[in-house]
């Protein structure tokens, strides 16, 4: 199993979580973020909207989902393909493995060399 992390635009949200479920995998987990990279930073208007400056952050989704190591590139290809635009700024993918994992409902563990066990 891998755990795959994306960060993008916000603005890029709905269409990579659709990516991501279209493409095989079982579920995401979406957290608000800012971050501070490459891209462009946007303007933003001030107090009574009388003045405008750069935002020191970007407002970034993180998407996070876990898939089996034959859905890893198709969950991937479908990430870049939603969020692409060709500018710096589109945001970044990391993969890493999963030893194990527990279901809290129905107790179970999964780990990379057994199936599951209670």
């Amino acid at each position: 199993m891998k755990r795959i992390e994306a960060f993008v635009p916000t603005t890029k949200r709905s269409e990579v979580v659709n990516a991501i479920l279209s493409a095989g995998s079982g579920g995401v987990t979406v957290a608000e973020t800012r971050g501070r990279g490459a891209g462009e930073r946007p303007l933003v208007g001030g107090a009574r909207g009388t003045s405008r400056y750069v935002a020191e952050y970007n407002r970034t989704d993180t998407i996070v989902t876990i898939v089996d190591d034959s859905k890893i590139y198709p969950v991937i290809e479908a990430i870049i393909n939603a969020a692409s635009t060709g500018s710096k700024g589109d945001g970044k993918i990391f993969v890493s493995p999963i030893e194990e994992s527990f279901d809290i409902g129905t107790k179970e563990m999964k780990q990379k060399d057994k199936e599951s066990r209670t």
